[in-house]
């Protein structure tokens, strides 16, 4: 159980990485036209367009990535309880 938690830890932390890295290559547009940034926007764009429908860029500033943020933390946290309540009914 503690390989499982330690695992979806791991897989919320790169993809943490994943979205700030996405974030600091909108600073230099041509990085984004890269295979890497393309790949990036593929993984992590799906997931921030559902914030930015809900918090539009204000100008040049775009501070959904800050609610995107909070919300994979909070996921991470619940599933994190949630296998671990569940590993306490089977102990």
């Amino acid at each position: 159980m503690i390989q499982l938690i330690s695992l979806i830890q791991v897989l919320f932390e790169i993809y943490s990485y994943a979205i700030i890295i996405y974030i600091l290559m909108s600073w230099v547009p041509q990085i984004r036209e890269t295979s890497i940034g393309r790949l990036l926007g593929r993984i992590v764009e799906p997931y921030l367009s559902i914030f930015r429908r809900i918090i539009p860029p204000l100008g040049m500033i775009d501070i959904s990535p800050i609610l995107a943020f909070f919300a994979l933390r909070l996921a991470e946290s619940g599933l994190l309880t949630i296998i671990g309540y569940i590993a306490g009914l089977r102990a």
